[in-house]
C-alpha cells in the first residue's frame, strides 16, 4: 500500500450469509483530496463505508485508513475519522450548540474547549443565530451543515460523508458543496458516497463506481466522462422495428460512440456538440422518422447503462443487511 494514500484498500469483501454486499474492492484517495464512490441504492456503499469507518469488520480483504489498519488499529483509526451518514444524526431536542458541546465532551474535550469549538464550528457553518433554538426547529439544510459541523468536532483529517446531499433542495446542496471543499482546500481527506453523477463530477478528484458491490469503473471526472459522454442523446424511431437499423446507423455514422438499446430507443453517450446533427441529417436521409430524439446531461442512469448495459438498478437485499447490521 503506498503512504501517499490517506484511504487505501485492497480486495475489501463483505459478506452477509450468501449476500456478498461488497466484493474485492480495490480503492485509493490520496491525502486532501476527495474520492468519490457513485452508485445506487444498494450497491454496497454505505457497507464499504462502515467498514472503514471501523463499524464493521470485514469477511475479507483489508484496508489502511491514514496508514492504519481497519481491523488492528481500530482505535487509532477512529482517532482520525469523522463520519456523516444518510441521515442527520443530532439530537432534535438539543440546541445546535448543544448537540456540539455534547459531543465535544464525549471526545473528552474540557468544557472551555468544548465551548469554544462548538462556537468556533457554528460560525464556520453559518449557523450562529440559530445557535440557541431547538434542531427540530432548523431546515433540513441547516440540519446537515450541523451534522456535517458534529463530524469536525475532534478535528478528524479524514471524513466519510455518506450520501450527504440526499434529500436536500438545490441551494442547501451547493451550500454543502462549498463546505467541502473549504475543508479539503485546509487538507482534509474526503471519501464521499453519492447516487449523483453531477456531485460526484462538481467535488471528487477521483471516482469509483460500484454495482452491486463491484467496482466497475475508476478514473477522474473526466475520463469517466469521456468514456460514457458528458451529455446522453436518446433516439427513439416512430416504428419500433426499426430500432436496429437506428443502432447501425448511429455505430456507422459516430464509430467511437457505444450506443445501447434499451427498449424503443439507443441510448448513447456523446461529448462532441457536431454529432448530434451529423445523426439527424443522416437518420433523415434514410428516411426513419424519429419519435424522440433528445440530448441531456449524462445521469447515474446514463453511466450504467454505458458500462453495464443496465439501468442503476437499487439492491434491497443489500439494503436490507445493512439496516439489519445496523441495529446490531
Amino acid at each position: 500500500m503506498s503512504q501517499d494514500n490517506a484511504i487505501e484498500t485492497e480486495g475489501l469483501t463483505k459478506r452477509f450469509g450468501d449476500l456478498i454486499a461488497v466484493d474485492h474492492v480495490d480503492l485509493a484517495a490520496r491525502s486532501a483530496t476527495v474520492l468519490g464512490i457513485l452508485g445506487p441504492n444498494g450497491a454496497g456503499k454505505t457497507t464499504t463505508v462502515r467498514m472503514l469507518a471501523t463499524l464493521s469488520e470485514p469477511t475479507a480483504g483489508t484496508a489502511r485508513v491514514g496508514g492504519f489498519d481497519i481491523v488492528r488499529d481500530a482505535a487509532r483509526v477512529r482517532n482520525l475519522i469523522g463520519l456523516t451518514g444518510q441521515f442527520a444524526g443530532v439530537d432534535e431536542l438539543l440546541t445546535g450548540e448543544e448537540n456540539l458541546l455534547f459531543i465535544g465532551r464525549l471526545l473528552g474535550m474540557s468544557r472551555r474547549d468544548s465551548r469554544s469549538r462548538a462556537r468556533e464550528l457554528l460560525a464556520q457553518f453559518e449557523l450562529s443565530d440559530a445557535a440557541e433554538k431547538a434542531v427540530k426547529a432548523y431546515s433540513g439544510g441547516m440540519r446537515r451543515r450541523l451534522d456535517l459541523a458534529a463530524s469536525l468536532v475532534g478535528r478528524p483529517s479524514i471524513l466519510f460523508l455518506d450520501e450527504p446531499t440526499t434529500g436536500l433542495d438545490p441551494r442547501a446542496r451547493g451550500e454543502l458543496w462549498g463546505l467541502v471543499r473549504s475543508l479539503v482546500s485546509d487538507g482534509t481527506t474526503v471519501l464521499l458516497t453519492t447516487q449523483y453523477l453531477e456531485e460526484a463530477d462538481q467535488l471528487a478528484d477521483e471516482i469509483a463506481v460500484i454495482d452491486r458491490g463491484k467496482v466497475i469503473a475508476t478514473g477522474t471526472p473526466n475520463q469517466l466522462k469521456a468514456k460514457v459522454g458528458g451529455q446522453s442523446l436518446r433516439i427513439q424511431p416512430d416504428d419500433p422495428d426499426r430500432i436496429d437499423q437506428v443502432r447501425s446507423i448511429v455505430a456507422e455514422t459516430a464509430p467511437d460512440l457505444d450506443p445501447v438499446i434499451e427498449g424503443p430507443a439507443i441510448t448513447v453517450g456523446v461529448n462532441e456538440e457536431t454529432i448530434m446533427p451529423r445523426l439527424a441529417a443522416e437518420l433523415q436521409s434514410r428516411g426513419v422518422a424519429l419519435a424522440e430524439f433528445h440530448l441531456g446531461l449524462s445521469s447515474l442512469d446514463e453511466v450504467f447503462l454505458t458500462l453495464t448495459g443496465h439501468r442503476a438498478e437499487s439492491d434491497e437485499d443489500e439494503q436490507a443487511a445493512e439496516a439489519e447490521e445496523e441495529k446490531q
